[in-house]
């Protein structure tokens, strides 16, 4: 593995060996190895190291035999490695908001990704395949952990309404969106999530200061990269 050459290349030429140690913890954590499992590695290389070449990897540190004995400041660069490509893989993976259950709004931008692409092979203008409807509510009234069950109770009324595989995002504190076909049935739908969110609303005492529910249509832009900006200035 060329990240363990690396520690041992630094260790072997009197180098500081923390950076080569981040690159295996990176390494280990992209081949699926646990932090318990790389850090003992770490012990192993260690104990291998010393045996074979008398080349101390701690520093005059004594003989390693497991990761207690390894020093912390070459541990942390180990394990902070290791972190680095587990949290940008979980950061990455993570498609639904667990509060709301409602999608990311990066899950979004690439289910836009999608439609724009299948309506450029069909030949079809994006516009008059699909839009985004959006619900929003003024919390300017509301304060504290309260400024949260709006948001609740509009992601519970969309997700009722639109119930046939669209696709429901959360793209700012006070605001969601659904990604849909156009249809005759748009309409009727749009004016139902309205008044059942306003409903929901009224008949919870931590929701009911909030303000008014507003739900719009918003037109798609012609481009993937415009509907992207689009979401940005939408979630503010």
């Amino acid at each position: 593995m060329p990240a363990v050459d690396a520690v041992c290349e630094a260790a072997a030429d009197g180098r500081d060996p923390v950076q080569a140690l981040g690159w295996l913890g990176r390494a280990r954590a992209k081949s699926g190895a646990g932090l318990s499992e790389t850090l003992h590695d770490l012990a192993a290389m260690y104990r291998v190291v010393q045996a074979v070449g008398g080349v101390d990897l701690a520093v005059a540190v004594p003989h390693v035999v497991d990761v207690d004995g390894v020093p912390t400041r070459l541990v942390r660069a180990a394990a902070l490695g290791w972190a680095d490509v587990t949290s940008s893989e979980i950061a990455s993976s993570r498609v639904v908001d667990e509060m709301t259950g409602l999608t990311t709004v990066g899950y979004l931008r690439t289910r836009l990704g999608e439609v724009y692409r299948s309506a450029q092979v069909a030949g079809r203008a994006i516009e008059d395949r699909h839009v985004l409807v959006l619900l929003a509510v003024d919390l300017s009234r509301t304060g504290g952990w309260t400024r949260l069950v709006p948001i609740l109770m509009a992601a519970e009324a969309m997700r009722t309404v639109f119930d046939g595989g669209e696709t429901l995002a959360q793209i700012g504190p006070s605001v969601a969106a659904v990604l849909c076909r156009r249809d005759e049935l748009l309409p009727l739908r749009t004016k139902r999530v309205r008044r059942l969110a306003t409903e929901l609303l009224s008949a919870d005492p931590d929701a009911a200061r909030a303000g008014p529910v507003r739900v719009w249509l918003e037109r798609l832009p012609t481009s993937y990269p415009g509907a992207c900006d689009l979401l940005a200035h939408l979630g503010r």
